[in-house]
């Protein structure tokens, strides 16, 4: 099945709806999708009714996916999940307890700006960017100082705002990659490293969160070169992992306009692998 195993929505830092995406992958020819919001998993119960109302559950398969973002050793690693029971109690709490880090640093990052920088950015200007209940991060903070003035444009934003170098900028408190890997493999579900190419540690981090149940590596990323995909993919099959990817979707493209969504070649296996992986997990316990 042709499909796209990472993909953002409004509710976290994608700017299009559900529904959006649901027609933009039909249109892209996609057979399968899987919605990987940060932190957030509530894009998916929307996708999947707006398929069943407007009867296009025939043309399109959505998979309940997540995003998680973690720190480790300064490095920010991001878990994908596939297939996990939101309703596992572990969990549910750590979606509520990244939801809440995800304010804290909002607010500590606003109180610095105003205090430091003079920039006053209330609140409701930064939830009002994502839909409701929505994962809140710094692209909103990056845009929400823009449309203040603070500076000319989003990229400013971060260069002088939105980084480790900044005095206004605050880490958020997050859980750790080796905790978000362990309670998406109890809640049944398949955890997979993301673009691991970003990771200088990839290789030992992959060895290391194996031990907590790490089962696969997302090879096929819009910023992985078909060098480090066979690398990546090489890896996987001497660990004895799964490869999954995906277009990494937010937005299109700005320089030439075109919708990115699908793009990425993405092997037909991936699906079927994840099927199997899921069926031999759900089998193990």
């Amino acid at each position: 099945m042709k499909g796209d195993y990472h993909i953002h929505t409004c509710y976290s830092d994608g700017i299009y709806s559900p529904e959006k995406i649901v027609d933009l992958a039909i249109d892209a020819g996609l057979e399968v999708i899987a919605l990987t919001d940060h932190d957030n998993i509530l894009s998916y119960d929307i996708a999947q009714k707006y398929l069943e109302q407007e009867n296009k559950k025939d043309k399109l398969e959505v998979i309940r996916g997540i995003e998680v973002n973690t720190l480790y050793k300064d490095y920010e690693v991001h878990i994908l999940g596939y297939f996990m029971d939101v309703e596992n109690s572990d969990f549910k709490e750590m979606v509520k307890t990244q939801q809440q880090a995800r304010i804290n640093q909002t607010h500590e990052i606003l109180d610095l700006l105003k205090k430091k920088e003079g920039i006053n950015i209330p609140f409701e200007n930064i939830t009002k960017l994502v839909a409701e209940n929505g994962s809140i991060g710094r692209p909103h903070i990056a845009k929400a100082i823009t449309s203040v003035g603070g500076t000319a444009n989003v990229m400013e934003a971060y260069s002088k705002y939105i980084n480790n170098n900044s005095p206004v900028y605050v880490n958020r408190k997050t859980v750790s990659p080796h905790d978000a890997v362990e309670i998406i493999y109890e809640s049944g579900g398949i955890p997979v490293i993301a673009h691991p190419h970003d990771i200088d540690i990839a290789e030992e981090l992959i060895k290391e969160l194996m031990n907590y149940g790490l089962r696969g590596i997302e090879a096929y990323h819009r910023k992985h070169s078909p060098a480090i995909v066979e690398y990546f993919s090489t890896m996987a099959e001497e660990l004895g992992l799964i490869v999954t990817g995906g277009s990494d979707f937010h937005a299109p493209n700005p320089v030439n306009g075109q919708i990115l969504l699908g793009k990425n070649f993405i092997p037909e296996t991936v699906y079927d692998n994840l099927l199997k992986e899921k069926k031999r997990l759900d089998m193990a316990k």
